[in-house]
């Protein structure tokens, strides 16, 4: 039987995951061009940088859940084997989906974190015609972290509760149980 601790344990992760990618995508660093009192420059003023935590820690969040599911099931490939039939072949679908998602969800996460806390500090003078360019993260890169956040979080779960199945469905041949011992005895 699957971990009920573990399996709760990480949909908390996950949720505050999920939930800290949504924030980062409602305070996401926007700005403006301001010039100065004489009219010499214009320059860019950023409002508040905490979508970068956010994102940063939605994606230590969903890192250390994945850690977790991947160390309890040992990676899918360490340790004693699977028992045959379905639950071990939707282990294998669920463990390479659960990794994809994991993926573009971290790197979501990372490249939205990475682009809101970059602001330009150029100045440009004395051309209005040419006002400087103030980057920001687009409407919808931390809402994409934290759909495939939801993804992962679901298959992660489902992979971890088929694992688990298929682990105590295993029977070593010959029936010779934990001895190592595959052939029976002799007499």
């Amino acid at each position: 039987m699957a971990s009920k601790l573990l399996l709760i344990t990480v949909f908390v992760l996950d949720l505050i995951a999920f939930g800290l990618a949504v924030a980062a995508e409602q305070r996401r660093s926007t700005a403006k061009i301001v010039q100065d009192s004489d009219k010499y420059y214009s320059h860019c003023v950023y409002n508040s940088d905490i979508a970068t935590g956010y994102g940063v820690g939605a994606f230590l969040f969903l890192m250390v859940s994945q850690i977790l599911i991947m160390v309890a099931s040992r990676c899918f490939c360490c340790g004693k084997p699977l028992g045959p039939g379905g639950s071990r072949a939707c282990a294998v679908v669920l463990f390479i989906i659960c990794w994809v998602f994991f993926f573009i969800a971290e790197v979501c996460l990372l490249a939205g974190s990475v682009e809101n806390a970059y602001h330009t500090k150029y100045r440009t003078f004395y051309n209005v015609d040419n006002p400087p360019s103030c980057e920001m993260v687009r409407k919808g890169v931390f809402a994409a972290g934290a759909a495939f956040i939801f993804f992962t979080a679901i298959i992660s779960e489902f992979y971890y509760i088929n694992y688990s199945s298929a682990r105590e469905k295993f029977q070593p041949y010959g029936g010779a149980g934990e001895t190592g011992v595959g052939l029976g005895s002799y007499k």
